[in-house]
């Protein structure tokens, strides 16, 4: 993992000065590209391996399912059209082990995300304009792919007050870096 919470903390306590934006929610404006582009939920089409996928989400937890061997649930997840029935879905896959998971997850979320990223030009644009800012999930929800903080949170800007660990923005900046070359 190129970026982390660790590094982000020294690069905060040492006062380099850090710009960051702040993104949760999938919803689309239109054809306008927005940092809802940024969510697993995003509704976007990608291939890998000659698989379509139609959000990022499917792409994981369809992902977590072969990983585990459940070909059922698998199939659930790809005739499946909401990110929530994918995300409901993936808590039902069969012999599941937490520490399995954990060594593989982030790596299924990047390889995800640079086929997202990659395959769709104007998400590419706008995502390659974030430049060096830190991106960052205020899910208020969630602890391990966001900052379990909303973007309205007193000292968001300050990572020591994170409760999460924000998984999903570094990832998508590792993205950034691979599909700017």
């Amino acid at each position: 993992m190129k970026y982390n919470l660790e590094n982000l903390i020294k690069d905060f306590n040492s006062k380099k000065k850090l710009k960051f934006i702040f993104f949760w929610g999938h919803t689309q404006n239109g054809d306008e590209i927005t940092k809802a582009c940024f969510s697993q939920w995003y509704n976007c089409k990608f291939a890998v391996d000659g698989i379509t996928y139609h959000t990022a989400e499917q792409y994981m937890m369809a992902q977590k399912a072969l990983l585990f061997n459940d070909n059922d649930i698998f199939n659930k997840i790809m005739n499946s059209k909401h990110p929530k029935e994918y995300k409901e879905l993936g808590r039902k896959i069969k012999n599941f082990s937490d520490s399995k998971w954990n060594e593989n997850k982030y790596q299924i979320v990047l390889k995800g995300n640079i086929a997202k990223f990659s395959q769709n030009e104007k998400l590419k644009a706008f995502l390659l304009n974030t430049g060096t800012k830190i991106l960052v999930e205020a899910s208020p929800y969630d602890k391990i792919w966001g900052i379990g903080l909303s973007a309205d949170q007193e000292n968001i800007e300050n990572p020591l007050t994170w409760n999460g660990e924000n998984l999903l923005g570094f990832a998508l900046m590792e993205v950034r870096d691979l599909i700017s070359k």
